[in-house]
C-alpha cells in the first residue's frame, strides 16, 4: 500500500510583511505569496494527520450529504509551453452509525514535447459503528497512471522500463475494526480485512490475487504539551508485501509555537530497493 501520508514560519506574519500595493509578479511578491501558501498548506496537512477525527470514538458527522470540489488550472505559452490541470472532490454521506466517503483526484500535465502526468486516485471508504469500540469497514481504492504504458523522456533518462511502471493499482476489501485502548491519554485501534488486490504494469503484465490488509493507529499523550502517534498500514499479497509506518511526535512549545517531527518508512518487497525513509519537520508559529 502506498502512503496515504515541511517547514513553515508564521505565514500570517510573512504575508503581512509584503507591501499590499506591490502586486507585480516582476517584483516577486505574487510568487512569494504563492510559495508561502503552498508551504502553509503542506504544514497544516502534516499537522492535521496527527489529529485523528476517529481517535476517541465514532466521528460525529452532519447527517446527510456533504462535500467539496476543487479545481486548479494553469497554462503557459511562449518560450516554454505547458498545461496543468488538477481536480479534486470529496463527498460524504452520514446516516446514523453508517458513514460513507468517496474522494478522487485527477491530475494532468503536459509540456510542448509530451504528456507528463495523467494520474487518477479514487478511494471509497465506508464505516458502520456498532459502538464506541467495534466497527466494520469497507474500502475500495484505485490508483491509475495514464502514462504507465509509455516511457517519458525522464523515464528513459533514468533507465526505467515498462515492466517497472505500475499502470493500475487497485484494492477492494472489508473487515472489522476494534479499539483496544480508549482513554483520554492513550488510544489504540486496529483493523484487518481481506479483499482482492489488482496490479497492472506497463508491459501489460497483471496480477489479480487475494490481498490481506491490516492497520494500526496509536496515540499517546505524554503531557499537556507533548503527544506521539504511530500509524501502520500493511497490504500483503502473493505479488508483494507493502507496508508503511509513520511515527510522529507533536510538541506545543508555547501558546503560539507548535512543531511536529515525523519519520515515515515505506516498504515494498517487489522493488529493487525495498525501503524508502523520510524525515519530516513541521513548524507552525504565530505572533
Amino acid at each position: 500500500m502506498k502512503a496515504l501520508n515541511l517547514v513553515s514560519a508564521s505565514v500570517l506574519a510573512l504575508s503581512v510583511a509584503v507591501p499590499a500595493l506591490a502586486q507585480d509578479n516582476l517584483a516577486g511578491t505574487d510568487a512569494l505569496n504563492d510559495r508561502i501558501e503552498d508551504i502553509e498548506r503542506d504544514v497544516n496537512e502534516d499537522m492535521a494527520r496527527a489529529e485523528d477525527s476517529a481517535r476517541f470514538g465514532s466521528p460525529e458527522y452532519e447527517e446527510g450529504l456533504s462535500g467539496s470540489v476543487s479545481l486548479g488550472y494553469s497554462g503557459k505559452t511562449g518560450n516554454n509551453e505547458s498545461q496543468d490541470l488538477a481536480i479534486g472532490f470529496r463527498l460524504r454521506n452520514a446516516s446514523g452509525p453508517f458513514v460513507q466517503t468517496i474522494g478522487a483526484v485527477l491530475d494532468f500535465s503536459e509540456n510542448s514535447v509530451e504528456k507528463t502526468k495523467e494520474d487518477i486516485f479514487v478511494v471509497y471508504d465506508a464505516n458502520y459503528y456498532l459502538n464506541d469500540n467495534f466497527y466494520v469497514f469497507g474500502l475500495a481504492r484505485l490508483e491509475q497512471d495514464g502514462l504507465g504504458d509509455t516511457l517519458t523522456t525522464e523515464d528513459i533518462a533514468n533507465g526505467v522500463v515498462l515492466a517497472d511502471k505500475v499502470q493500475r493499482d487497485a484494492y477492494v476489501g472489508i473487515g472489522p475494526g476494534y479499539r483496544v485502548i480508549n482513554t483520554p491519554d492513550m488510544t489504540w485501534r486496529v483493523q484487518a480485512g481481506i479483499g482482492v488486490s489488482y496490479l497492472k504494469y506497463g508491459d501489460d503484465t497483471s496480477y489479480t490475487e487475494t490481498g490481506y490488509l491490516a492497520a494500526s493507529r496509536f496515540y499517546a499523550r505524554i503531557n499537556d504539551n507533548v503527544f506521539l502517534t504511530n500509524d501502520t498500514d500493511i497490504l500483503s499479497s502473493d505479488t508483494a508485501l507493502r507496508a508503511n509506518n509513520d511515527f510522529g511526535v507533536n510538541v506545543k512549545l508555547t501558546d503560539t509555537l507548535s512543531t511536529r517531527v515525523s519519520y515515515l518508512t515505506e516498504y515494498n518487497d517487489s522493488r529493487p530497493i525495498r525501503t524508502d525513509n523520510r524525515v519530516g519537520i513541521s513548524l507552525v508559529m504565530g505572533f
